[in-house]
């Protein structure tokens, strides 16, 4: 038996070639089920309990919110709700469910259900609050004030103050509605016997191993296509490629850029890639002179050539940054604001007008991996020589990302200058929300670790969180798009793409902006 770990390139080779049969590890899948290789195993199934993406893949297949994203969108959409209203200046929003639908193990989805899920996470007083913790909960619903239910179709949420992102925070996994009966009856232990409204439920777990769904017969909607779904947590990188090139997995995301080689062009495999929401950028540390002074920032930002990096280092799995925000929000992103060129002589312009001519020194920090972190160390070394072009020199540290979170999110030293960091967020509110405002210094409870503080940024972010309406929300990110661009409180680098690989007996997988895997429309040639 040949071991992928210690021959995982080779075998990779071998197997692109179609070489290679793994023993003990090829096998023919059942005819119409499609086996996903996880990159971690999964925690829980109780998706108002966790954070991680491969736990919400397999969660957003089972379960349902009442508000959705329209397919190939961030734009929210009806789900279990068919309809709703917002109204008393945005302090109310009124939800028309879905008839008929019922849970996967018999019981009736109804406005009581949707008020259980919701006192479940922000009651403390609930009996059935203990089944938690629920780490998203405050951040995302903390506003709902309460929740009325004046019929079996209807739900009424009152919210404390208006908060234009509530609707799409609904559409996030956190969101799902769960069964109440099963809550009740298995508690503390519900995320091991999860029960939705959703086109696949669950059918087995073995802890490890895998978990398999099936196809939900009694789904109110579109039946799906698949008869199973099988999600293998396979961690290491390499040995999940091998599975994919050897016919142990159909669906792997999170292929390396380097790596892309061995299934562009091979007819056996297709990749799936597209712009996600998301921003990678270099922080900079505002309580440090010379990084106080927006002149230097902006030079910053012309030294460092981002489409270098995006090709060269990232092979086309990102674009450039033009600035704050993704173009996956294709509604609030500002396509007009133009990417800080690639410009060292200017860099070095702007450095002499802020009074460094001769560029200073500072230190800067880089994880060694990390949740969409990319490629951290061979992209800080890019930035590194290219601002040693323009006389800035930095010293890197590296921390592996457990580490280095500890080290960043509490706040930058004043020795330390810059560091890296990526975020993936389902709107536009929450990234400048939680690292922008002179309210979200990490002493006040955001991650605003290099300490940026612009008071139009603030009241641009106020007025956000209270536009409800959506042209009134475009006009205010583009006005905070172009503060920002003008006055950077990063080195605006790259939004990743997201790529996924299927093999070529998967038809109809679309990779969603919202990183969401829906399965329901996917069938097996």
């Amino acid at each position: 038996m040949i071991s992928i770990r210690s021959h995982a390139k080779p075998l990779l080779l071998a197997l692109a070639a179609g070489g290679y049969g793994l023993c003990g590890i090829a096998h023919a899948a059942p005819s119409n089920t499609l086996i996903v290789g996880q990159s971690a195993a999964v925690k829980s199934l109780d998706p108002a309990t966790v954070t991680s993406a491969s736990d919400y893949r397999i969660d957003e297949n089972i379960y349902q919110g009442l508000v959705g994203f329209k397919s190939g969108t961030l734009t929210p959409a009806p789900s279990l709700a068919t309809r709703w209203t917002i109204g008393d200046k945005g302090l109310t929003y009124t939800f028309h469910l879905r008839r008929g639908v019922r849970f996967q193990d018999g019981t009736p989805f109804n406005a009581q259900a949707v008020k259980f899920n919701f006192d479940r996470m922000l009651d403390k007083s609930d009996p059935y609050h203990d089944t938690g913790p629920f780490p998203l909960a405050t951040l995302f619903y903390g506003d709902i004030a309460r929740i009325d239910t004046p019929n079996a179709d209807t739900v009424v949420f009152h919210l404390k103050h208006a908060y234009a992102p509530f609707l799409t925070n609904l559409a996030y996994p956190a969101g799902l509605i769960v069964s109440p009966a099963a809550v009740k009856r298995y508690g503390k232990d519900y995320g091991s016997h999860p029960v939705g409204t959703g086109p696949f439920e669950f059918a087995s777990w073995q802890r490890g191993r895998e978990i398999t769904l099936t196809r939900n017969p009694h789904y109110w909607g579109t039946p799906a296509n698949l008869d199973k779904v099988i999600f293998k947590p396979v961690p290491n990188t390499q040995t999940r490629m091998a599975e994919l090139l050897s016919g142990s997995i159909d669906l792997m995301y999170g292929v390396p850029a380097e790596s892309l080689k061995l299934f562009r062009g091979n007819p056996r495999f297709t990749v799936h890639a597209q712009v996600a929401p998301s921003a990678w950028y270099v922080m900079l540390n505002q309580k440090q002179k010379p990084l106080h002074n927006r002149l230097v920032r902006q030079a910053l930002n012309y030294a460092v050539n981002k489409r270098a990096i995006a090709e060269d280092i990232l092979k086309g799995t990102a674009v450039p940054a033009n600035g704050l925000m993704s173009p996956a929000f294709k509604a609030t992103w500002d396509s007009h604001l133009a990417p800080y060129a690639y410009n060292p002589a200017k860099a070095r312009k702007l450095l002499r007008e802020a009074g460094y001519p001769h560029g200073f020194s500072t230190t800067f920090y880089v994880p060694t991996n990390g949740s969409g972190m990319l490629a951290p160390v061979a992209m800080a070394s890019v930035i590194q020589n290219d601002l040693s072009q323009v006389g800035v020199k930095v010293k890197l540290r590296t921390f592996t990302w457990t580490t280095y979170l500890d080290k960043v999110n509490p706040g930058l030293k004043p020795d330390v200058g810059m560091a890296e960091m990526a975020w993936i967020t389902n709107n536009p509110f929450t990234l400048p929300n939680l690292t922008l405002r002179t309210g979200a210094w990490p002493d006040k409870g955001g991650f605003n670790s290099g300490y940026y503080s612009n008071p139009e940024v603030d009241t641009l972010m106020a007025q956000a969180r209270r536009a409800t309406n959506p042209a009134r929300q475009a006009a205010i990110y583009s006005r905070l798009q172009k503060i920002v661009h003008n006055d950077p409180p990063w080195i605006f680098v790259v939004n990743a793409k997201q790529v996924a690989v299927t093999s070529s007996r998967v038809q109809g997988f679309k990779l969603q902006p919202s990183y969401f895997l829906l399965l329901d429309g996917v069938h097996l040639k």
